[in-house]
């Protein structure tokens, strides 16, 4: 059953939100940037936005670095001008003249020498502070994008690799653009000056000398692309690279690693995938190599060719000695200007390619925060109702759920229970606003909750997940995040401690409250899984909210000290709704209600009594688990 807003607002959400965007697979996106022109229109469309992009991380010091590069452009042209003025001087001292006439040339010339050194060193720790700014922006925008995502997406190994991307290449790529950036900009200015310099000497000498930066046009186009490919083919065993260092230095996987013996077999594994990779970084490296080999060596011979025709003009009396001795430092440096304009441009584009997909991924974040926008959430319910419930996650054939119906009344403690995979865990999922259902509705007091905002709903909502996450963050911290607009009050957060009694641990603690729950910080202290559970179930408590969910809270403790939590759930929570999911099905014998799920369907539902007395699936799995861990009485 599905309402016009569900269709809508679902839809949007679990598809157009998740699994559209993540369609474009590493062939897809590197068809689509063969595809991209590489015109004028291009590099200045990429011109403009790497313009924005650095000017809204940091305006201040996109305009000193800038400047600096427009005075650096500046200084270079007064450079060939000056030495052209000390030549000149320097004849008439040949000639038999005083040195008076050297003296200003030679202390400009100093002086300009100076304005190049300190220019370049302020420019340089301009650029660093400009590189970080612009990495925080970029850094920003990529965890907005993956806070906004809806929870399918981090079921696609699609969106991991496109996430892969993002941080490997797109975080640093802005910089490196805003680097093209200002480096055609300087680029083009010194051009400019030089080539009104080289003009005032011999005209002719331009064309030649600006045909040098031709070919490095067109290879560094070739290099940009080959480094694009070769960035999006290799991100699949970038990953499983990282993934396997990760599983060789990790704390949790240690202990296993070594009872197991896994040391060798995956070391030798993460040195094939390695190794393979650095085959393929070989092989494209000698392609770039080849290609820039070929750029400078055409370079190179324009750049003679120049020098020859100056020689050539100097014997027809066309240029003077000092003149030549200009031209040829004014050709040295606008060689080099040309140079840095066409590297810049090259910078430009390949970056460019990069940030077009750092683009694709930010649009992620409009699209998710659209399809989770709705209605203002009611903050509590009387009823809550699930009706033909059916839940897929992406790539997987089997539904975990199927025509799942539930009901939870306010007050109400209800249990979920069934073996491993029976999709307790997913249902738990769904009704805490994470997923979508594929097909069904869930309602609040008869409203289906797709027409509510999706935010709105999760406020009125705590959990404590099976694999609930431990922050390497203060004790207090580890508590206040269950509600973080709430973090400064620490008496609620004591008061939550104490509920799930473990107050009394947490100010044993080196640092009290303030100990880091971690061993990677000085003066850090871990705890143990059982005490972590209870730091789980603290910051639900804290969250203060109507509606409960406890998917396995306590899996690390005994089944006795499990069911005693169980039996003082009501009195801990205060009278509020509670879904409570376990595999030991004599933990929730007074639960109000207990649904029974197998194979991602309810097979079973009612009290504990009712269910014993139809004598099924629960009742059979109860005398099982009663004989395995409750006294034997417990299993009468």
């Amino acid at each position: 059953m599905t309402t016009p807003r569900h269709a809508r607002g679902a839809a949007s959400r679990s598809r157009a939100a998740d699994d559209a965007p993540i369609s474009d697979d590493p062939v897809e996106l590197a068809a689509s940037a063969r595809r991209q022109r590489r015109s004028v229109g291009r590099l200045r469309a990429l011109f403009g936005h790497s313009i924005r992009l650095t000017w809204s991380a940091d305006h201040r010091a996109f305009i000193v670095t800038t400047a600096l590069q427009l005075l650096g452009a500046a200084i270079i042209a007064a450079q060939v001008l000056i030495v052209k003025a000390v030549l000149d001087a320097i004849l008439v001292v040949g000639d038999g003249g005083g040195v008076g006439p050297v003296v200003l040339p030679v202390v400009l010339l100093a002086t300009v020498t100076a304005l190049v050194a300190v220019a370049t060193a302020v420019q340089v720790n301009q650029q660093r502070l400009l590189a970080e700014l612009v990495l925080r922006s970029t850094w920003q925008q990529m965890l907005d994008v993956a806070g906004a995502v809806g929870l399918r997406a981090f079921e696609s190994p699609e969106f991991y690799d496109r996430l892969q991307r993002v941080q490997t290449n797109a975080l640093s790529r802005p910089y490196t653009l805003t680097q093209g950036l200002i480096g055609m900009v300087g680029g083009f200015a010194g051009c400019v000056g030089l080539s009104v310099a080289i003009i005032s000497f011999e005209p002719a000498l331009l064309p030649i000398l600006l045909l040098a930066g031709v070919p490095l046009f067109f290879t560094s186009r070739r290099e940009s692309r080959l480094e694009f490919d070769f960035a999006v083919a290799q991100t699949p065993a970038l990953r499983l690279r990282q993934y396997l260092g990760l599983v060789q230095t990790g704390r949790d996987e240690a202990k296993e690693v070594r009872a197991y013996g896994l040391t060798g077999a995956l070391r030798q594994r993460f040195d094939a995938v390695y190794s393979a990779y650095t085959t393929d970084l070989r092989h494209h490296l000698r392609r770039r190599t080849r290609l820039a080999v070929a750029g400078n060596l055409a370079s190179a011979a324009f750049l003679a060719a120049t020098l020859i025709a100056l020689v050539w003009l100097v014997g027809q009396g066309r240029v003077t000695l000092a003149e030549a001795g200009a031209a040829i430092v004014a050709i040295r440096l606008l060689a080099t200007q040309v140079t840095t304009l066409f590297k810049g441009a090259q910078q430009i584009f390949e970056s460019g390619l990069f940030l077009d997909d750092l683009d694709r991924f930010v649009a992620l974040r409009p699209e998710a925060e659209t399809a989770e926008a709705g209605a203002p959430a009611p903050s509590s319910f009387t009823t809550l109702t699930a009706d033909g419930l059916r839940f897929s996650y992406p790539g997987s054939a089997t539904p975990a759920l199927d025509d799942v119906s539930i009901r939870l009344n306010a007050g109400e403690i209800v249990a979920l229970v069934g073996e491993n995979g029976s999709g307790k865990t997913t249902l738990a999922k769904l009704l805490a606003a994470l997923y979508e259902p594929d097909r069904g509705s869930i309602r609040w007091d008869g409203v289906d909750v797709s027409a509510y905002s999706r935010p709105g709903l999760r406020r009125s909502v705590a959990v404590v997940f099976q694999d609930f996450v431990r922050y390497h963050l203060s004790a207090r911290e580890n508590v206040g995040l269950g509600d973080a607009d709430r973090m400064g009050d620490t008496e609620a957060i004591d008061a939550a401690a104490r509920r799930a009694g473990i107050a009394g641990v947490i100010e044993t603690l080196p640092g009290g409250w303030d100990t880091y729950l971690s061993t990677m910080f000085k003066g850090g202290q871990d705890l143990s899984l059982g005490q972590w559970q209870r730091i789980a179930l603290a910051r639900a408590f804290f969250r203060d909210a109507p509606f409960v969910i406890l998917d396995e809270p306590s899996a690390s403790l005994d089944p006795r000290a499990e069911h005693a939590l169980f039996q003082s759930l009501r009195d801990l929570l205060g009278g509020r709704t509670v879904l409570f999911i376990s595999h030991r099905f004599s933990t929730v014998r007074t639960a109000d209600r207990i649904y029974v799920l197998d194979g991602g369907r309810v097979t079973e539902h009612g009290s504990h009594d009712d269910l014993m007395a139809h004598d099924g699936h629960y009742a059979e799995l109860f005398r099982l688990q009663a004989a395995a861990y409750l006294a034997p009485e417990a299993s009468r």
